[in-house]
């Protein structure tokens, strides 16, 4: 995976031992409460630490009483009074982190282990600074974005996702706001979607200053956000399920950071408000002019009971302020190449590969893979990208989505690497393309890259090559037929 948990200069030595700076292997910032079980080895030898929150050590144990977050762009530095000689060192380190929004039954979260083995080379201790700030200036390609969308419908402006560089805003090198600016600032897109838990560092509680200063920045570079992506934790750590008012309580700042930035509205999962807070959200999504997006994406299906119910009381609401957004990755006629290699390299049973290489829809392929999970035959450096079959890739045709429609606003174009072999990645755009189309769809599209869990590709670059592509497929389907 390329979501980097210890950079090259993650170990150092200190005058009482050494420090290993942590980076967080997530999508977004985490409570430091969500970090459990840490473990630390150095040249095969198990070492004690601390973790260091707010200048305090705290045993990691003790992690979970903490109420602070931590932010994606900060490295946890874990001390521990080993001696480290100066040098290349074999660095093992394991942790499990707790997902407040999301579920892994009736009695909890999700929990998730991570483990990370490589050689680091020691260094001294410096300051531990913030990402560096650095603004590319804007370049004269900067309308071409514009102009390459002009054949496309008015109603249908096409977006680029800023969580298309996440291992970037991992590694800190920019700050997470320079980073989403530098997508309108370099003539990528002038209009992108941003995730609140990256760019924010009071997240999810973004202060006013903050707020207004990337909205100033982005307006600077000719640029404007369109959706933002929230979050919901439904608990609070240690692991207690948050009442409706909390979660609503959660939820609201984010809402109206979206509205003071300008933003259509926010994207939530598809189902996970429920009626009761999406009743408590309507006063306030009314007052504040923006929209509630639910996502439906990967394996959800309508013919799932708690999708369904789900639908119907949307349908029922009949509120233009809660709208559905679907991600194309419901739509997935093969799996990606590059993330099939990934699993060989792994260690996954080369007839279980050769199966989802061939007969990704099959019922019997879905059969394997739940098999191959539950008989522990899955290596665990692959464990946690497994999951995608579960849950990210989807096997639906776009006649399935029909129900949707006339319910939404904004589509994810998502894609996982850019091999268009048989039209992979175009044909769910076009059959998308075509079905919006025919209801007569105005609202969003975006560009959204999943394959940097695997893939180590410059996001610039391959954002700009799936846009166009996107651009050629989406222009094609525009078009009615004679």
């Amino acid at each position: 995976m390329t979501l980097p948990m210890l950079l090259d200069d993650a170990l150092i030595t200190t005058p009482a031992g050494f420090a290993l700076r942590v980076s967080l292997p997530w999508i977004r910032s985490m409570p430091l409460a969500a970090v459990t079980d840490v473990s630390v080895s150095i040249d095969g030898e198990q070492a004690a630490v601390h973790a260091v929150v707010d200048g305090r050590e705290v045993p990691p144990a003790e992690l979970a009483a903490e109420t602070s977050w931590w932010f994606i762009q900060d490295r946890v530095e874990l001390r521990g009074d080993a001696e480290v000689s100066p040098g290349a060192h074999d660095v093992a380190l394991s942790f499990a982190l707790v997902v407040p929004y999301l579920q892994a039954g009736p009695a909890g979260p999700l929990t998730l282990p991570f483990r990370m083995e490589r050689a680091l080379v020691a260094g001294e201790a410096t300051a531990v600074g913030g990402a560096a700030a650095t603004m590319p200036a804007r370049t004269t390609d900067a309308a071409e974005p514009a102009r390459a969308a002009a054949a496309l419908p008015s109603a249908w402006p096409l977006s680029a996702s800023a969580f298309n560089w996440t291992p970037q805003v991992i590694r800190a090198e920019r700050t997470a706001e320079d980073i989403a600016v530098a997508v309108a600032a370099e003539g990528i897109s002038r209009t992108l979607e941003i995730e609140a838990g990256q760019v924010w560092r009071g997240f999810p509680e973004p202060s006013d200053d903050e707020v207004d200063r990337l909205r100033e920045r982005l307006t600077a570079a000719g640029g404007a956000v369109t959706i933002v992506g929230a979050s919901l934790d439904d608990w609070a750590l240690p692991a207690r399920r948050r009442t409706e008012t909390e979660r609503l309580g959660f939820l609201e700042p984010q809402l109206r950071a979206a509205a003071r930035l300008g933003a259509i509205g926010v994207r939530v999962p598809f189902g996970q408000a429920g009626p009761e807070l999406l009743r408590l959200a309507q006063p306030v999504l009314e007052e504040l002019g923006v929209v509630l997006f639910e996502e439906i994406q990967g394996q959800q299906t309508l013919d799932s009971p708690a999708v369904a119910d789900n639908l119907a009381l949307l349908e029922t609401l009949d509120d233009p302020r809660i709208r559905v957004l679907i991600d194309i990755s419901m739509l997935m006629p093969s799996l990606p190449p590059t993330y099939l290699e990934e699993l060989r390299r792994g260690g996954l049973d080369e007839e279980l590969v050769r199966r989802l290489e061939r007969q990704w829809r099959a019922p019997e392929t879905h059969e394997a893979v739940v098999a191959a999970l539950r008989g522990g035959r899955v290596p665990p450096a692959v464990h946690t990208l497994y999951m995608n079959l579960l849950v990210r890739f989807g096997r639906s045709d776009v006649t399935d989505l029909e129900p949707l429609l006339p319910l939404t606003s904004g589509v994810h174009l998502k894609f996982w690497d850019l091999d268009d072999t048989d039209g992979r990645v175009s044909r769910p755009i076009a059959d998308i393309g075509s079905a919006l189309r025919r209801v007569g769809f105005t609202g969003t599209l975006t560009s959204e890259w999943g394959g940097h869990e695997w893939l180590d590709a410059d996001p610039a670059t391959t954002t700009r090559a799936h846009l166009e592509l996107a651009r050629r497929a989406l222009t094609e389907a525009s078009v009615p037929a004679v």
